[in-house]
């Protein structure tokens, strides 16, 4: 098990010095109990574990000496000697941590209580916090694609009238804008002409049918007009057709109108008055806002945390401490390859429309774990990647423990492991035993290695 000791250097009274030079008794070096976290886990020339080789590292050799543990034939460890245990592989007994953050249960022992004194170092009971189960994750708002409707341009044309702005509330069928449009005009012409000529196709087919058949008027030439009848109506549905597709309906020459297909809000607006505008070109997009998505973004380490149907509730530190709550409605069957997340979807309700589009906040997803133990936020450090807790076991003596954390509720942290209810935890000063747990840091002046 590694110690690290907090010589008087570290405390009050001593003198600065201009660099961290490490005194003669400071040393790096690595208990052969435990060894410390590493980056590689690869053997050395000697067959051993390098940051634990005495041959590469010949500050350790008075350590393993010291400890009993030595072997002066071959002049390694006896624990791991690759010679007479092979089966060791030359590593120590204990697992290595692949990170560098602190081993989980390194211990910080200071040299005396008036050090540990004149560290100043802070300790808060860590209490049981029942029913704090769940995961909080990030979330953003997003509209509902099922509630947003893009207006287009339904043939090209001059924007002639604006009748919305960003930000109008409209009903369906609304008219939001006034195009004039070459075209439209000349399938309104289209339609005049054909209802002229079906006109008169009708009245020629209604006088012939009156005569009846005779020498003057032939079976075949009543015939003939029905035909002629026929044709003037399809061409006349025809250019109604063209004209409905363009969405243009009754008018003025070549003007047309573009309508809310929903209701809601503009939340976009592309036309300008007098602009030119194509056909198909977006012009609005009306959203209905009275129902959002949550998009959530579950770590890929804790989807199988989450499932569908689970109570979600979405809060943001600029709602002013209002929350919504709803159920996951969806989950991404892949992970994001950049972010490492799964995005799980859940509907919110947002009748005052105060839920905006890209909105960030907070999800708290319920899960069946409970959250153990709540403990000072101020006590909580991050390592290397590392969530970090040091707990006091006794005067002079703390543990650094690696933790999980389930929930941050302002000044409180949630932990689901790592910590027992009951115990001292370090708040402030928390920092100080953490710079000296990092491998970077150790004998840079004031630690040393039992």
């Amino acid at each position: 098990m590694r110690f690290l000791l907090l010589l008087a250097a570290c405390g009050q009274d001593a003198a600065p010095r201009a660099s961290p030079e490490p005194a003669p008794t400071a040393t790096p070096v690595v208990s052969p109990a435990v060894s410390p976290a590493v980056s590689d886990s690869a053997l050395c020339e000697h067959g051993v574990l390098a940051p634990a080789c005495p041959k590469c590292n010949p500050a350790l050799a008075a350590v393993y000496q010291a400890k009993g543990d030595w072997c002066p034939e071959h002049g390694f460890p006896m624990s791991f000697c690759p010679i007479h245990h092979p089966e060791k592989g030359g590593r120590p007994s204990a697992d290595v941590s692949t990170d560098e953050a602190p081993a989980d249960g390194t211990k910080v022992r200071f040299k005396s209580p008036e050090i540990a004194q004149r560290a100043g170092l802070v300790v808060a009971k860590a209490e049981a916090r029942a029913d704090e189960g769940g995961l909080e994750v990030l979330a953003t708002i997003a509209w509902d694609a099922t509630r947003v409707a893009l207006v287009s341009a339904r043939a090209p044309g001059v924007v002639a009238e604006l009748r919305v702005d960003v930000g109008s509330t409209v009903r369906r069928g609304q008219t939001l804008a006034v195009l004039d449009s070459a075209v439209v005009g000349t399938g309104r012409a289209s339609i005049d002409a054909a209802r002229a000529r079906l006109a008169l196709a009708e009245a020629e087919l209604a006088r012939r049918e009156g005569l009846g058949p005779s020498g003057a008027i032939s079976v075949a030439e009543i015939d003939r007009t029905r035909a002629e009848r026929d044709a003037a109506r399809a061409e006349l549905r025809s250019a109604e057709a063209a004209l409905g597709m363009v969405g243009a309906g009754e008018g003025t020459a070549g003007r047309y109108t573009l309508s809310a297909p929903l209701s809601g809000v503009v939340t976009r607006r592309e036309a300008v008055v007098g602009g030119q505008v194509e056909g198909s070109a977006v012009l609005f997009e009306v959203v209905d806002p009275s129902t959002v998505w949550a998009d959530i973004e579950v770590p890929e380490a804790d989807q199988g945390r989450v499932g569908l149907g689970q109570r979600v509730v979405f809060s943001s530190d600029l709602l002013g401490g209002r929350t919504f709550e709803g159920t996951v409605a969806s989950i991404a069957p892949a992970i994001d390859p950049t972010k490492r997340t799964v995005l799980a979807r859940a509907a919110l309700q947002n009748a005052d429309g105060v839920l905006r589009a890209n909105l960030f906040g907070q999800v708290r997803i319920a899960t069946p774990e409970t959250a153990a133990v709540a403990v000072p936020a101020a006590a909580l450090q991050r390592a290397k990647g590392r969530d970090l807790v040091f707990v006091r076991l006794e005067e002079g003596l703390y543990e650094a423990r690696r933790v999980e954390v389930a929930a941050r509720q302002g000044g409180t942290v949630v932990l689901r492991r790592g910590v027992a209810p009951g115990e001292d935890v370090v708040t402030e000063g928390s920092f100080l035993l953490k710079t000296e747990t990092l491998k970077d840091s150790i004998g840079a002046g004031c630690c040393d290695v039992e």
